[in-house]
């Protein structure tokens, strides 16, 4: 899931100890959301500023109205951090790395929200040690 640090970052969302994950406006993104289940975990990615993985959060509450959504459109799920990766992982490391080469992050680059397979989240785990 990423966030551009200057609007949202993990700081803030340790900070505030949860948050709503709002804002996503992404059909694909959207649908990716609502298959989150309580309990999932995700990578909280740093876009624009940053372009690193940088913590792991969990899914608090599922898919349900994006409270910053006026037209009654859009979902968001809420989140809540879990721990700060040892290392960063840089999306330089990610392109680099042939084991992630099909992750979704890099052939869909412009969403928000992406799915991550088991074995992608253990290698980008290894990668932060």
């Amino acid at each position: 899931m990423k966030s551009e640090p200057d609007v949202f970052s993990w700081d803030d969302l340790v900070a505030k100890g949860n948050a709503e994950w709002d804002g996503v406006r992404n059909h694909l993104a959207q649908n990716h959301m609502k298959a989150m289940k309580k309990g999932d975990q995700a990578f909280f990615y740093h876009s624009n500023v940053g372009l690193e993985v940088v913590g792991i959060m969990e899914i608090m509450e599922e898919a349900a109205q994006d409270s910053t959504d006026e037209t009654g459109k859009w979902i968001a799920v809420h989140v809540a951090p879990v721990r700060k990766l040892n290392h960063p992982v840089t999306l330089k490391t990610i392109k680099a790395d042939p084991a992630l080469a099909d992750m979704a992050m890099i052939r869909q680059s412009r969403l928000s929200v992406s799915p991550v397979s088991a074995a992608e989240f253990r290698h980008i785990i290894a990668l932060s040690q």
